[in-house]
C-alpha cells in the first residue's frame, strides 16, 4: 500500500484526488494539508508517506519552498508535483528542488496514479498537456541521476533568464511576481529584509526586467503563474 500525503490548498480538490488515489486500490491518503506549513508540521510531528503530492501554487511559502525543506529534513522523501502550470521552468525548478515527478492538472485522471506509482517506485515523471510519462522526465530532469538540461520550447530566451536564478533567487522571484511585499517574502522565505532587498536587486539584473509590471508578464510566460497570479 502507498501511502500519500496530498498538500492543496482547496478542500474540494483534495478531496477529489483523495477519492481518485485511494479507488487505485494500491494507495492510501495518511494525511492532508493546505499548506507548505501545515505539511511540514506534520512531517515534523513524525508522520510517514512514501510520496507526498502537492500543488506549487499555495498561499505562504509554496511548493518549492516546501520540497526544499522537506528534503532538507528528509532527503528520502519522494515528491510528485501536481500543478496547473504546465510551463516548463517550473517543471524545471520542481526537479531542480527534488521532486521525482511533475503531472499538469489537465492530465487525464489515470496519469496521475500511475505518476505516484512511478515515484513511489524512485523513477521519474513529467506529464505536460496530457502527455505520458517517461522520456520526457529524464530529458527535462536530466535522466535518473539528477538535475539538468530542458526540453527546447518556445519563449527559450526568458527561459535561459530564468536558468539564471539560483534556488532562493527562484523563490523570490515567484512570490513577487504573486504580488507579496518584501516583508512578506522575508517571513515565507526565513530570510532577513535586507537579504530579500538585495535579491530582488539581484534577481532584476538577470532577469533584465526594471519594473514590477515587467516581472510579472516574465512569470506569466513561463508558466511560473497564472494572469490571475496563483
Amino acid at each position: 500500500m502507498i501511502r500519500v500525503l496530498l498538500i492543496d490548498d482547496h478542500p474540494v480538490v483534495r478531496a477529489g484526488y483523495a477519492r481518485l488515489l485511494e479507488q487505485a486500490g494500491d494507495m492510501r491518503v495518511v494525511a492532508e494539508a493546505d499548506s507548505a506549513e501545515q505539511a511540514l508540521e506534520c512531517w515534523y510531528a513524525g508522520l510517514v508517506a512514501d510520496v507526498v503530492v502537492t500543488d506549487l501554487a499555495m498561499p505562504g511559502a509554496g511548493g518549492l519552498e516546501l520540497i526544499r525543506r522537506l528534503l532538507a529534513r528528509s532527503p528520502e522523501a519522494r515528491v510528485l508535483v501536481f500543478t496547473m502550470h504546465e510551463g516548463e521552468a517550473l517543471a524545471r525548478r520542481a526537479f531542480e528542488a527534488g521532486a521525482l515527478g511533475v503531472v499538469a492538472k489537465s492530465s487525464p485522471p489515470p496519469v496521475l496514479v500511475q505518476a505516484v506509482r512511478e515515484v513511489a517506485a524512485g523513477r521519474r515523471a513529467w506529464v505536460g498537456d496530457g502527455a505520458a510519462p517517461g522520456a520526457a522526465a529524464a530529458a527535462l530532469a536530466g535522466g535518473p541521476a539528477g538535475p539538468g538540461r530542458g526540453l527546447a520550447a518556445p519563449g527559450a530566451g526568458d527561459h535561459e533568464r530564468l536558468a539564471l536564478l539560483t534556488e532562493r533567487e527562484f523563490a523570490l522571484f515567484r512570490l513577487l511576481a504573486q504580488g507579496h511585499a518584501l516583508p512578506d517574502c522575508a517571513r515565507l522565505l526565513g530570510l532577513s529584509g535586507k537579504t530579500v532587498s538585495n535579491y530582488q536587486t539581484l534577481i532584476r539584473e538577470k532577469l533584465g526586467v526594471s519594473t514590477s509590471a515587467a516581472l510579472v508578464h516574465l512569470a506569466i510566460r513561463c508558466g511560473v503563474i497564472s494572469s490571475a497570479g496563483q
